[in-house]
Protein backbone atom coordinates (compact mmCIF):
# COMPACT_ATOMS: atom_id res chain seq x y z
CA UNK A 1 0.00 0.00 0.00
CA UNK A 2 1.28 3.49 -0.86
CA UNK A 3 2.23 5.25 2.39
CA UNK A 4 0.32 8.35 1.29
CA UNK A 5 -2.97 6.39 1.33
CA UNK A 6 -2.56 4.40 4.54
CA UNK A 7 -5.25 4.92 7.18
CA UNK A 8 -4.63 7.47 9.91
CA UNK A 9 -4.45 6.02 13.41
CA UNK A 10 -4.54 7.43 16.93
CA UNK A 11 -0.76 7.61 17.20
CA UNK A 12 -0.61 9.83 14.10
CA UNK A 13 -2.97 12.30 15.76
CA UNK A 14 -1.28 12.09 19.16
CA UNK A 15 1.99 12.99 17.44
CA UNK A 16 0.26 16.14 16.19
CA UNK A 17 -0.70 17.07 19.77
CA UNK A 18 -4.21 15.63 20.01
CA UNK A 19 -5.27 14.63 23.55
CA UNK A 20 -5.90 10.98 24.37
CA UNK A 21 -9.60 11.33 25.17
CA UNK A 22 -12.95 11.64 23.41
CA UNK A 23 -11.70 14.35 21.08
CA UNK A 24 -9.35 11.77 19.59
CA UNK A 25 -12.38 9.59 18.87
CA UNK A 26 -14.15 12.47 17.11
CA UNK A 27 -11.09 13.04 14.94
CA UNK A 28 -10.78 9.36 13.99
CA UNK A 29 -14.47 9.15 13.03
CA UNK A 30 -13.94 12.05 10.65
CA UNK A 31 -11.07 10.20 9.01
CA UNK A 32 -13.46 7.36 8.06
CA UNK A 33 -15.37 9.87 5.91
CA UNK A 34 -12.32 11.26 4.14
CA UNK A 35 -12.54 11.40 0.36
CA UNK A 36 -10.02 12.82 -2.07
CA UNK A 37 -7.31 13.48 0.52
CA UNK A 38 -4.06 11.54 0.83
CA UNK A 39 -2.83 10.67 4.32
CA UNK A 40 -0.33 13.55 4.26
CA UNK A 41 -3.00 16.04 3.12
CA UNK A 42 -5.41 14.81 5.78
CA UNK A 43 -2.81 15.12 8.54
CA UNK A 44 -2.10 18.67 7.39
CA UNK A 45 -5.83 19.40 7.74
CA UNK A 46 -5.87 17.92 11.25
CA UNK A 47 -2.89 20.13 12.15
CA UNK A 48 -4.70 23.22 10.84
CA UNK A 49 -7.84 22.39 12.84
CA UNK A 50 -5.69 21.94 15.93
CA UNK A 51 -4.08 25.36 15.56
CA UNK A 52 -7.08 27.34 14.23
CA UNK A 53 -10.33 25.46 14.93
CA UNK A 54 -12.46 28.58 14.42
CA UNK A 55 -11.55 28.54 10.74
CA UNK A 56 -13.29 25.17 10.32
CA UNK A 57 -16.62 25.85 12.03
CA UNK A 58 -18.38 25.87 8.66
CA UNK A 59 -16.30 23.10 7.13
CA UNK A 60 -18.47 20.15 6.11
CA UNK A 61 -15.92 17.50 7.07
CA UNK A 62 -14.27 19.03 10.17
CA UNK A 63 -17.20 20.95 11.69
CA UNK A 64 -17.78 18.62 14.68
CA UNK A 65 -14.10 18.54 15.57
CA UNK A 66 -13.76 22.31 15.25
CA UNK A 67 -16.81 22.85 17.47
CA UNK A 68 -15.37 20.55 20.12
CA UNK A 69 -12.21 22.66 20.25
CA UNK A 70 -13.99 26.03 20.13
CA UNK A 71 -16.36 24.99 22.94
CA UNK A 72 -13.39 24.14 25.13
CA UNK A 73 -13.71 20.36 25.09
CA UNK A 74 -10.36 19.13 26.33
CA UNK A 75 -8.25 21.65 24.46
CA UNK A 76 -4.73 20.29 24.08
CA UNK A 77 -1.75 21.95 25.63
CA UNK A 78 -0.04 24.07 23.01
CA UNK A 79 3.73 23.73 23.09
CA UNK A 80 5.04 27.25 23.60
CA UNK A 81 8.45 26.11 22.41
CA UNK A 82 7.29 25.60 18.82
CA UNK A 83 9.56 27.60 16.50
CA UNK A 84 7.40 29.79 14.22
CA UNK A 85 7.83 29.70 10.47
CA UNK A 86 8.48 32.76 8.35
CA UNK A 87 5.15 34.07 7.05
CA UNK A 88 6.91 35.91 4.19
CA UNK A 89 9.32 33.33 2.77
CA UNK A 90 11.82 34.04 0.00
CA UNK A 91 11.03 32.94 -3.54
CA UNK A 92 12.91 30.03 -5.07
CA UNK A 93 13.83 29.11 -8.64
CA UNK A 94 12.13 26.06 -10.19
CA UNK A 95 13.53 24.29 -13.26
CA UNK A 96 11.22 22.17 -15.41
CA UNK A 97 8.09 23.26 -13.51
CA UNK A 98 5.62 21.49 -15.80
CA UNK A 99 7.03 18.06 -14.91
CA UNK A 100 7.29 18.53 -11.14
CA UNK A 101 4.53 17.13 -8.91
CA UNK A 102 2.70 19.47 -6.58
CA UNK A 103 3.85 17.60 -3.48
CA UNK A 104 7.49 18.46 -4.19
CA UNK A 105 6.61 22.12 -4.78
CA UNK A 106 4.69 22.29 -1.50
CA UNK A 107 7.55 20.69 0.43
CA UNK A 108 9.97 23.25 -1.02
CA UNK A 109 7.64 26.10 -0.04
CA UNK A 110 7.65 24.87 3.55
CA UNK A 111 11.46 24.65 3.54
CA UNK A 112 11.62 28.27 2.40
CA UNK A 113 9.66 29.26 5.52
CA UNK A 114 12.31 28.07 7.96
CA UNK A 115 13.89 30.90 9.98
CA UNK A 116 17.35 29.64 8.95
CA UNK A 117 16.66 29.63 5.18
CA UNK A 118 18.74 31.93 2.97
CA UNK A 119 17.81 30.60 -0.48
CA UNK A 120 16.52 27.60 -2.39
CA UNK A 121 16.01 25.98 -5.79
CA UNK A 122 14.18 22.96 -7.19
CA UNK A 123 15.77 20.81 -9.88
CA UNK A 124 13.87 19.38 -12.89
CA UNK A 125 14.03 15.78 -11.61
CA UNK A 126 12.33 16.74 -8.32
CA UNK A 127 9.72 14.60 -6.62
CA UNK A 128 8.26 14.35 -3.13
CA UNK A 129 10.37 12.94 -0.30
CA UNK A 130 10.76 13.44 3.46
CA UNK A 131 11.80 16.88 4.69
CA UNK A 132 13.28 18.43 1.57
CA UNK A 133 11.90 17.03 -1.68
CA UNK A 134 14.25 14.90 -3.77
CA UNK A 135 15.85 17.43 -6.10
CA UNK A 136 15.63 20.20 -3.51
CA UNK A 137 18.53 22.57 -2.85
CA UNK A 138 18.44 24.70 0.31
CA UNK A 139 20.96 27.24 1.62
CA UNK A 140 20.77 27.86 5.38
CA UNK A 141 22.55 30.08 7.88
CA UNK A 142 24.85 28.09 10.18
CA UNK A 143 22.40 25.20 10.55
CA UNK A 144 22.20 21.65 9.23
CA UNK A 145 19.01 19.67 8.51
CA UNK A 146 19.55 15.87 8.70
CA UNK A 147 16.50 15.19 6.51
CA UNK A 148 17.69 17.98 4.21
CA UNK A 149 20.71 15.79 3.58
CA UNK A 150 18.72 12.56 3.43
CA UNK A 151 18.98 9.01 4.69
CA UNK A 152 21.62 7.75 2.24
CA UNK A 153 24.29 10.29 3.18
CA UNK A 154 26.84 11.01 0.47
CA UNK A 155 25.15 8.90 -2.20
CA UNK A 156 27.08 9.43 -5.41
CA UNK A 157 27.88 8.65 -9.01
CA UNK A 158 31.34 7.42 -10.03
CA UNK A 159 32.54 6.94 -13.60
CA UNK A 160 35.67 5.22 -14.93
CA UNK A 161 36.44 5.59 -18.65
CA UNK A 162 38.68 2.78 -19.90
CA UNK A 163 41.19 2.66 -22.76
CA UNK A 164 38.98 0.02 -24.39
CA UNK A 165 36.97 0.59 -27.59
CA UNK A 166 33.20 0.19 -27.85
CA UNK A 167 33.71 -3.11 -29.69
CA UNK A 168 35.17 -4.61 -26.50
CA UNK A 169 31.67 -4.84 -25.02
CA UNK A 170 30.20 -7.26 -27.58
CA UNK A 171 33.44 -9.15 -28.03
CA UNK A 172 33.74 -9.85 -24.28
CA UNK A 173 30.10 -9.76 -23.16
CA UNK A 174 30.20 -12.90 -21.05
CA UNK A 175 33.53 -11.99 -19.49
CA UNK A 176 32.17 -8.57 -18.49
CA UNK A 177 29.11 -10.19 -16.95
CA UNK A 178 31.33 -12.51 -14.93
CA UNK A 179 33.42 -9.52 -13.78
CA UNK A 180 30.29 -7.74 -12.52
CA UNK A 181 29.01 -10.81 -10.71
CA UNK A 182 32.31 -11.56 -8.97
CA UNK A 183 33.17 -8.01 -7.90
CA UNK A 184 29.87 -6.53 -6.71
CA UNK A 185 27.36 -7.22 -3.96
CA UNK A 186 23.94 -5.59 -3.55
CA UNK A 187 21.06 -5.08 -1.15
CA UNK A 188 20.15 -3.60 2.22
CA UNK A 189 22.05 -5.29 5.03
CA UNK A 190 24.30 -7.24 2.68
CA UNK A 191 28.06 -7.14 3.14
CA UNK A 192 31.31 -9.08 3.13
CA UNK A 193 32.56 -11.22 5.99
CA UNK A 194 35.85 -12.67 7.16
CA UNK A 195 38.54 -12.96 4.49
CA UNK A 196 36.26 -11.34 1.90
CA UNK A 197 36.19 -7.97 3.67
CA UNK A 198 37.81 -5.12 1.74
CA UNK A 199 40.39 -2.74 3.17
CA UNK A 200 40.57 1.03 2.75
CA UNK A 201 42.24 3.92 4.55
CA UNK A 202 38.81 5.38 5.41
CA UNK A 203 38.56 2.76 8.17
CA UNK A 204 41.54 4.41 9.89
CA UNK A 205 39.89 7.85 9.89
CA UNK A 206 39.95 9.35 13.40
CA UNK A 207 36.41 10.65 12.89
CA UNK A 208 35.31 7.15 13.90
CA UNK A 209 36.45 8.15 17.40
CA UNK A 210 34.07 11.15 17.57
CA UNK A 211 31.77 9.41 20.06
CA UNK A 212 30.70 5.93 21.10
CA UNK A 213 27.71 5.96 18.73
CA UNK A 214 29.86 6.46 15.62
CA UNK A 215 32.62 4.18 16.94
CA UNK A 216 30.14 1.33 17.35
CA UNK A 217 29.19 1.58 13.66
CA UNK A 218 32.70 0.83 12.42
CA UNK A 219 32.18 -2.94 12.11
CA UNK A 220 29.01 -2.37 10.06
CA UNK A 221 30.92 0.03 7.82
CA UNK A 222 33.76 -2.46 7.35
CA UNK A 223 31.46 -5.36 6.45
CA UNK A 224 29.64 -3.31 3.78
CA UNK A 225 32.72 -1.58 2.34
CA UNK A 226 32.75 -2.01 -1.44
CA UNK A 227 29.08 -3.01 -1.70
CA UNK A 228 26.03 -1.29 -3.18
CA UNK A 229 22.56 -0.65 -1.80
CA UNK A 230 19.14 -1.64 -3.07
CA UNK A 231 16.48 0.34 -4.92
CA UNK A 232 17.95 2.50 -7.69
CA UNK A 233 21.61 1.74 -6.92
CA UNK A 234 23.58 0.07 -9.69
CA UNK A 235 26.91 -0.95 -11.20
CA UNK A 236 26.86 -0.93 -14.98
CA UNK A 237 29.02 -1.15 -18.08
CA UNK A 238 28.19 1.23 -20.90
CA UNK A 239 29.57 3.08 -23.89
CA UNK A 240 30.98 6.58 -23.35
CA UNK A 241 30.87 8.77 -26.46
CA UNK A 242 32.92 11.94 -26.85
CA UNK A 243 31.86 13.72 -30.02
CA UNK A 244 34.97 15.92 -29.85
CA UNK A 245 38.28 16.03 -28.03
CA UNK A 246 38.09 17.20 -24.42
CA UNK A 247 41.32 19.01 -23.56
CA UNK A 248 40.51 19.38 -19.84
CA UNK A 249 40.03 15.63 -19.39
CA UNK A 250 42.69 14.84 -21.99
CA UNK A 251 40.35 12.38 -23.73
CA UNK A 252 40.19 12.15 -27.51
CA UNK A 253 37.03 12.01 -29.61
CA UNK A 254 35.66 8.46 -29.71
CA UNK A 255 33.55 5.85 -27.94
CA UNK A 256 34.98 3.95 -24.97
CA UNK A 257 33.92 1.21 -22.59
CA UNK A 258 33.07 2.77 -19.22
CA UNK A 259 31.94 1.74 -15.75
CA UNK A 260 29.27 3.76 -13.93
CA UNK A 261 28.25 3.18 -10.30
CA UNK A 262 25.54 4.66 -8.09
CA UNK A 263 25.34 3.99 -4.36
CA UNK A 264 25.91 5.65 -0.99
CA UNK A 265 26.98 5.13 2.59
CA UNK A 266 24.95 1.95 3.15
CA UNK A 267 23.70 1.01 6.62
CA UNK A 268 26.41 3.16 8.20
CA UNK A 269 24.99 6.37 6.75
CA UNK A 270 21.36 5.35 7.26
CA UNK A 271 21.96 4.72 10.98
CA UNK A 272 23.65 8.12 11.36
CA UNK A 273 20.72 9.79 9.57
CA UNK A 274 18.11 8.15 11.82
CA UNK A 275 20.02 8.92 15.03
CA UNK A 276 20.62 12.61 14.38
CA UNK A 277 17.19 13.20 12.84
CA UNK A 278 15.66 12.07 16.14
CA UNK A 279 18.01 14.37 18.07
CA UNK A 280 17.14 17.28 15.79
CA UNK A 281 13.41 16.70 16.25
CA UNK A 282 13.83 16.58 20.05
CA UNK A 283 15.77 19.86 20.07
CA UNK A 284 14.12 21.78 17.24
CA UNK A 285 10.32 21.84 17.64
CA UNK A 286 8.73 22.94 14.38
CA UNK A 287 5.06 23.06 13.30
CA UNK A 288 3.75 19.74 12.02
CA UNK A 289 4.12 20.50 8.33
CA UNK A 290 7.81 21.30 8.85
CA UNK A 291 8.72 18.66 11.46
CA UNK A 292 10.92 16.66 9.08
CA UNK A 293 13.01 19.79 8.53
CA UNK A 294 14.19 19.93 12.14
CA UNK A 295 17.69 21.41 12.19
CA UNK A 296 20.80 21.53 14.35
CA UNK A 297 22.79 24.69 15.06
CA UNK A 298 26.33 24.14 13.84
CA UNK A 299 27.61 25.91 16.95
CA UNK A 300 25.99 23.23 19.13
CA UNK A 301 27.62 19.98 20.21
CA UNK A 302 24.94 17.97 18.40
CA UNK A 303 25.38 20.02 15.23
CA UNK A 304 29.14 19.49 15.24
CA UNK A 305 28.73 15.76 15.85
CA UNK A 306 26.36 15.41 12.92
CA UNK A 307 28.62 17.49 10.66
CA UNK A 308 31.58 15.23 11.44
CA UNK A 309 29.46 12.07 11.04
CA UNK A 310 27.99 13.30 7.73
CA UNK A 311 31.44 14.00 6.31
CA UNK A 312 32.70 10.61 7.45
CA UNK A 313 29.70 8.92 5.80
CA UNK A 314 30.47 10.81 2.59
CA UNK A 315 34.10 9.70 2.65
CA UNK A 316 32.97 6.15 3.35
CA UNK A 317 30.55 6.23 0.38
CA UNK A 318 33.41 7.40 -1.85
CA UNK A 319 35.58 4.57 -0.53
CA UNK A 320 32.90 2.03 -1.46
CA UNK A 321 32.99 3.24 -5.06
CA UNK A 322 36.78 3.30 -5.09
CA UNK A 323 36.91 -0.34 -3.99
CA UNK A 324 34.38 -1.42 -6.64
CA UNK A 325 36.12 0.49 -9.44
CA UNK A 326 39.58 -0.77 -8.45
CA UNK A 327 38.42 -4.40 -8.33
CA UNK A 328 36.76 -4.17 -11.75
CA UNK A 329 39.66 -2.25 -13.30
CA UNK A 330 42.08 -4.91 -12.09
CA UNK A 331 39.83 -7.67 -13.44
CA UNK A 332 39.71 -6.00 -16.85
CA UNK A 333 43.44 -5.28 -16.93
CA UNK A 334 42.55 -1.90 -18.39
CA UNK A 335 43.94 1.61 -18.07
CA UNK A 336 41.61 4.34 -16.77
CA UNK A 337 41.63 7.35 -19.09
CA UNK A 338 39.50 9.42 -16.76
CA UNK A 339 37.57 9.11 -13.51
CA UNK A 340 34.80 11.47 -12.43
CA UNK A 341 32.79 11.38 -9.21
CA UNK A 342 30.08 13.59 -7.74
CA UNK A 343 27.74 13.24 -4.80
CA UNK A 344 24.34 14.33 -3.57
CA UNK A 345 22.46 13.84 -0.28
CA UNK A 346 25.02 16.06 1.39
CA UNK A 347 25.65 19.54 2.76
CA UNK A 348 28.52 21.85 1.85
CA UNK A 349 29.87 25.14 3.25
CA UNK A 350 29.75 27.53 0.30
CA UNK A 351 29.53 31.23 -0.48
CA UNK A 352 26.11 32.32 -1.74
CA UNK A 353 25.13 35.98 -2.18
CA UNK A 354 28.45 36.95 -0.59
CA UNK A 355 27.91 35.07 2.68
CA UNK A 356 28.87 31.64 3.94
CA UNK A 357 25.93 29.26 3.96
CA UNK A 358 25.25 25.55 4.35
CA UNK A 359 24.01 24.23 0.99
CA UNK A 360 21.89 21.08 1.28
CA UNK A 361 21.60 19.12 -1.98
CA UNK A 362 19.12 16.31 -1.50
CA UNK A 363 19.20 14.47 -4.79
CA UNK A 364 20.94 17.33 -6.60
CA UNK A 365 24.36 17.52 -8.26
CA UNK A 366 26.96 20.22 -7.48
CA UNK A 367 27.36 22.35 -10.62
CA UNK A 368 29.67 25.22 -9.80
CA UNK A 369 31.70 26.66 -12.69
CA UNK A 370 33.68 23.85 -14.42
CA UNK A 371 32.76 21.24 -11.78
CA UNK A 372 32.26 17.83 -13.40
CA UNK A 373 29.16 15.73 -12.79
CA UNK A 374 27.35 12.64 -14.04
CA UNK A 375 23.57 12.73 -14.59
CA UNK A 376 22.15 9.25 -15.36
CA UNK A 377 18.90 8.55 -17.21
CA UNK A 378 17.57 5.01 -16.75
CA UNK A 379 18.50 1.47 -17.81
CA UNK A 380 17.57 2.32 -21.40
CA UNK A 381 18.14 6.09 -21.46
CA UNK A 382 21.51 7.79 -21.78
CA UNK A 383 23.38 9.45 -18.97
CA UNK A 384 25.40 12.63 -19.38
CA UNK A 385 28.86 13.72 -18.33
CA UNK A 386 28.48 17.45 -17.65
CA UNK A 387 30.38 20.58 -16.60
CA UNK A 388 28.70 23.04 -14.29
CA UNK A 389 28.06 26.62 -15.38
CA UNK A 390 27.91 28.05 -11.85
CA UNK A 391 24.32 29.38 -12.03
CA UNK A 392 23.69 31.23 -8.78
CA UNK A 393 19.88 31.12 -9.11
CA UNK A 394 20.19 27.32 -8.95
CA UNK A 395 22.64 27.66 -6.04
CA UNK A 396 25.30 26.11 -8.31
CA UNK A 397 23.34 22.87 -8.70
CA UNK A 398 21.77 20.57 -11.29
CA UNK A 399 19.59 17.44 -11.29
CA UNK A 400 21.03 14.14 -10.06
CA UNK A 401 19.16 12.02 -12.61
CA UNK A 402 15.93 11.77 -14.56
CA UNK A 403 13.73 11.58 -11.45
CA UNK A 404 10.77 9.28 -10.88
CA UNK A 405 7.48 9.88 -12.66
CA UNK A 406 5.91 6.77 -11.14
CA UNK A 407 6.05 5.69 -7.50
CA UNK A 408 7.56 2.32 -6.68
CA UNK A 409 4.15 0.96 -5.66
CA UNK A 410 2.55 2.26 -8.84
CA UNK A 411 5.26 0.72 -10.99
CA UNK A 412 4.98 -2.68 -9.30
CA UNK A 413 1.19 -2.71 -9.63
CA UNK A 414 0.83 -1.36 -13.15
CA UNK A 415 3.81 -2.60 -15.18
CA UNK A 416 4.04 -5.96 -16.90
CA UNK A 417 7.32 -7.84 -16.45
CA UNK A 418 7.02 -9.27 -19.95
CA UNK A 419 6.66 -5.80 -21.44
CA UNK A 420 9.61 -4.57 -19.40
CA UNK A 421 11.72 -7.47 -20.67
CA UNK A 422 10.70 -6.77 -24.27
CA UNK A 423 11.56 -3.09 -23.79
CA UNK A 424 15.01 -3.93 -22.40
CA UNK A 425 15.64 -6.34 -25.28
CA UNK A 426 14.75 -3.62 -27.78
CA UNK A 427 17.60 -1.53 -26.34
CA UNK A 428 20.02 -4.43 -26.06
CA UNK A 429 20.26 -4.19 -22.26
CA UNK A 430 21.61 -7.09 -20.21
CA UNK A 431 19.98 -6.76 -16.79
CA UNK A 432 21.13 -8.58 -13.67
CA UNK A 433 18.69 -8.16 -10.78
CA UNK A 434 16.28 -5.21 -10.26
CA UNK A 435 12.52 -5.22 -9.72
CA UNK A 436 9.62 -3.70 -11.66
CA UNK A 437 9.92 -0.55 -9.54
CA UNK A 438 13.17 0.26 -11.37
CA UNK A 439 11.73 -0.21 -14.86
CA UNK A 440 12.78 2.47 -17.37
CA UNK A 441 9.21 3.70 -17.77
CA UNK A 442 9.04 4.57 -14.05
CA UNK A 443 11.41 7.48 -14.75
CA UNK A 444 10.99 10.87 -16.39
CA UNK A 445 12.31 11.59 -19.88
CA UNK A 446 15.99 12.42 -19.27
CA UNK A 447 16.07 14.52 -22.46
CA UNK A 448 13.29 16.77 -21.11
CA UNK A 449 15.15 17.05 -17.80
CA UNK A 450 18.37 18.05 -19.57
CA UNK A 451 16.50 20.57 -21.73
CA UNK A 452 15.17 22.20 -18.55
CA UNK A 453 18.68 22.77 -17.17
CA UNK A 454 20.62 23.99 -20.19
CA UNK A 455 21.58 27.11 -18.26
CA UNK A 456 22.99 24.99 -15.42
CA UNK A 457 25.36 22.54 -17.19
CA UNK A 458 27.16 21.86 -20.47
CA UNK A 459 27.12 18.30 -21.82
CA UNK A 460 30.63 16.90 -22.37
CA UNK A 461 29.89 13.28 -23.32
CA UNK A 462 27.08 10.72 -23.39
CA UNK A 463 26.93 7.39 -21.56
CA UNK A 464 24.76 4.58 -23.02
CA UNK A 465 24.02 1.75 -20.54
CA UNK A 466 24.55 -1.79 -21.84
CA UNK A 467 24.93 -4.16 -18.85
CA UNK A 468 23.24 -3.24 -15.57
CA UNK A 469 23.46 -4.96 -12.19
CA UNK A 470 21.06 -3.97 -9.37
CA UNK A 471 19.74 -5.52 -6.17
CA UNK A 472 17.35 -8.42 -6.73
CA UNK A 473 16.25 -8.96 -3.12
CA UNK A 474 13.51 -6.33 -2.94
CA UNK A 475 15.54 -3.94 -0.79
CA UNK A 476 14.74 -0.26 -1.20
CA UNK A 477 17.54 2.18 -0.45
CA UNK A 478 17.50 5.66 -2.05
Amino acid sequence: MNNTNKPINGNDLIDLGYPENEILGIALKINKKRTGFTKIEMLNKYAQVLSSPQDFIEDKLFKTLAEAFVNGVHLPNIDENIIPLNENPKDFEVYGTEKIENGALEQMKVAMQLPITIGGALMPDAHQGYGLPIGGVLATKNAIIPYGVGVDIGCRMALSIFDLPASHYLEHHNVLKDVLMKNTKFGAGHGFHGQYKSEHKVLDDNKFETNSFIKNLKDKAWSQLGTSGGGNHFVEFGLMEFKEDDAKLNIKKGTYLALLTHSGSRGFGATIAGHYTKIAKDICKLPYKAKNLAYLDLNSEEGQEYWIAMNLAGEYASACHEVIHQKITNALGAEVLGKIENHHNFAWKEIYNNEEVIVHRKGATPASKDVMGIIPGSMTAPGFLVRGKGEENAINSASHGAGRQMSRTQAIKSLSQNKINDYLNDFGITLIGAGKDEAPMAYKDIHAVMDAQQELVDVVATFTPKMVRMADDGSKED
